[in-house]
């Protein structure tokens, strides 16, 4: 347990260890490997950089005061996980926000783990651990997911695996992606949750998402609600988008038969497919002639 005024002091032999090794310790065959990797160590806060790797893209910063109270108090219960770079070098591999918070408090050191890592182990690592915190929005998750798969070239059976949830969990997080980015933004606001994503995540237009995703907020809809606004936009849509297939349908027609018989055509057509075309004539001689090519396609 670290405490503000109090640093817990390393042997000679392991302290002059790790600032004596120059060079990143990434294989087990590594110089000093056995003796460094494994250690929970004071570490002094300077040392260590954050990692770039870091899944987490906001930090609460009213959650890492309320962290860096408890830390006051209690001290750093669980150390911050670390890979050595070179001398007196090293990075984070997780535990961002109590090093945050131990930082703000003005600690000089704090206890971290020392362990064995290349880039992607580390970014593996930071991902997975990511996931299990209870605190993220689905979209940060989501996005853990999506990084796992695209640059450490997991399988979802091998995601699966990794972080202890089904498939099916998986897929329902990584689909959240495929919402508009402002709806997405709503998700890690706090202003839908994930069941309202995934139902927003069956309306193909991105228009009539939007429109949805304003109702949900304006009206504060729950999720079934939600279902059932969803449902009724899917049946409306396949009726509009026949009504408009068939209105250019029959609109080619009737644009065809104005210019063989040289005047303005109505056709009119019910549900059921029955219609009605209209000829108008202004004339005598203007009938002849339609009654004349009436004839001759005969």
């Amino acid at each position: 347990m670290a405490k503000k005024n109090k640093k817990r002091v390393l042997g000679r032999g392991l302290s002059a260890l790790l600032d004596n090794s120059e060079r990143e310790i990434s294989t087990a065959s590594d110089t000093n490997f056995d003796k460094v990797v494994g250690n929970v160590i004071d570490l002094e806060i300077y040392k260590i950089e954050v990692n770039p790797y870091q899944p987490r893209t906001h930090f609460n910063e009213e959650s890492i005061e309320e962290l860096a109270e408890s830390i006051n108090a209690l001290g750093i219960i669980q150390p911050v996980t670390v890979r050595k770079l070179g001398k007196s070098q090293y990075q984070l591999i997780s535990g961002e926000r109590r090093f945050r918070a131990a930082k703000s408090l003005g600690f000089k050191v704090i206890p971290a783990f020392v362990r064995i890592a290349n880039d992607n182990e580390t970014l593996e690592m930071a991902l997975v651990e990511n996931i299990q915190r209870k605190d993220l929005d689905p979209i940060e998750i989501a996005l853990s997911f999506q990084r796992l798969v695209e640059e450490i070239n997991l399988t979802q059976n091998q995601l699966s695996q990794r972080v202890g949830k089904k498939r099916s969990t998986i897929a329902n997080y990584m689909r959240l992606l495929k919402l508009d980015p402002i709806i997405q933004t709503g998700v890690r606001d706090g202003f839908l949750t994930m069941g309202h994503g995934r139902a927003l995540i069956n309306i193909d237009e991105t228009e009539k998402q939007l429109e949805i995703y304003e109702k949900i907020v304006a009206q504060s809809l729950s999720v079934r609600e939600t279902e059932l606004l969803v449902k009724k936009s899917k049946k409306a849509e396949p009726n509009e988008k026949t009504k408009s297939l068939k209105s250019e349908f029959y609109g080619d027609i009737a644009e065809e038969l104005k210019n063989y018989f040289n005047t303005s055509i109505s056709i009119k057509v019910n549900d059921k497919g029955k219609g009605v075309i209209q000829i108008p004539f202004n004339s005598k001689k203007n009938l002849d002639d339609i009654t004349k090519k009436l004839k001759r396609e005969d």
